[in-house]
């Protein structure tokens, strides 16, 4: 069954066009039937619509998604939390991406784009290409995130389901301002605008290190040797690491190298790949730095061009992993001072806020 997927809302609005000019024509040209083509309307209702195409079919499902990573995002919570339809075991579904959101992650992961940038449609149909060409599936690591609130609020614990990144900090400031800047700029610059009107929040909490469930300790990249090795705070006996705050950036990824085409956040996720479902977290501690004592509002601003480098390095191929402190407490890939990024490699973590 093949089920062709798209939102009108993601990124330029540019799906629907890329669907009848290019995509349908294609699938038509190579003798591939589209069984259902559908537009989301509405927040969770990619979800929905999948849901209901899985229950009313047999045969295994293909999906022609046609969106950015949050829609497909939708359609694997619909899947994970759908109520059980008595089938003994319900079909296969696979995607095949069609990247028309606004940073395209999960696609630019599996699709490096060509230097010139991924504007160009033949680029844009490398996963349908694939398709066709019966090219191999990818499965994929899922995040399950339980969101809990304190023990006075009696509320019950919610669980999040992801299959990019799952932030705090800085990252997830962005996220939230940027949403209030998509109609005004409907392209990546507005994630650049929320960061520098976050540049400055620290965020207070600390953070519990999990190892994944076939590893005994959790690993930290090494900058000297180019791997990653046991976290100095990770034993086999007491494999748990504990990270006191605070913290200026704190992101954790799965199935992805990078968050844009360009900007590799987490480029070991393919430069040095997991041989179980693991999650790489990319940290930055202001404490870690040689120079910072104390939390003010001169200290924070003293320390944005740090966290400008890790970022802006992030656009170089993730070069930002290999960043150490010189004893003026600037970035530098030079010496063996400290590390500016904490890259971690783990099977899962907590984050446990401080009050203010």
């Amino acid at each position: 069954m093949l089920l062709c997927l798209y939102n009108p809302a993601s990124g330029d609005g540019t799906a629907k066009k890329l669907l009848d000019e290019h995509v349908l024509p294609l699938l038509q040209s190579n003798g591939k039937s589209v069984d259902k083509v559908i537009s989301t309307e509405h927040a969770g209702h990619a979800g929905e619509i999948l849901v209901d195409f899985v229950n009313q079919h047999e045969a295994e499902i293909v999906v022609i998604l046609a969106s950015g990573d949050g829609t497909l995002n939708e359609c694997i919570t619909g899947l994970s939390s759908a109520e059980s339809t008595g089938r003994s075991r319900p079909p296969k579904v696979s995607f095949v991406l069609v990247p028309s959101g606004t940073a395209n992650a999960l696609y630019s992961t599996l699709f490096p784009p060509p230097p010139e940038g991924p504007a160009d449609t033949a680029y844009r149909l490398l996963s349908i290409q694939s398709f066709l060409a019966n090219g191999k599936t990818i499965p994929l690591t899922l995040a399950i995130t339980t969101l809990s609130s304190p023990p006075s609020a009696r509320k019950r614990p919610q669980a999040k389901i992801s299959s990019v990144v799952v932030s705090t900090s800085l990252h997830a400031s962005i996220l939230k301002d940027s949403e209030t800047l998509r109609k005004e700029m409907p392209g990546l610059e507005r994630f650049k605008v929320a960061a520098q009107q976050n540049s400055t929040k620290w965020y207070k909490s600390w953070v519990k290190l999990i190892p994944a469930p076939g590893a005994e300790v959790v690993q930290i990249y090494d900058p000297s040797s180019k791997s990653f090795i046991d976290h100095p705070d990770s034993h086999s006996n007491d494999p748990i690491v504990d990270l006191d705050g605070p913290f200026a950036y704190f992101l954790s990824t799965v199935n992805v190298d990078r968050l844009e085409p360009a900007f590799m956040i987490s480029p070991l996720a393919s430069r040095i790949p997991a041989t179980e479902a693991t999650c790489d977290l990319v940290i930055v501690r202001p404490f870690c730095s040689p120079t910072v004592s104390d939390d003010t509002l001169e200290t924070r601003e003293a320390f944005v061009p740090v966290l400008w480098k890790v970022l802006g390095d992030a656009y170089h191929q993730g070069a930002h992993v290999d960043l150490r402190y010189n004893e003026n407490g600037e970035a530098t890939t030079e010496g063996d001072g400290p590390l500016v990024v904490e890259y971690i490699r783990c099977g899962g973590w907590e984050w446990i806020p401080v009050s203010h």
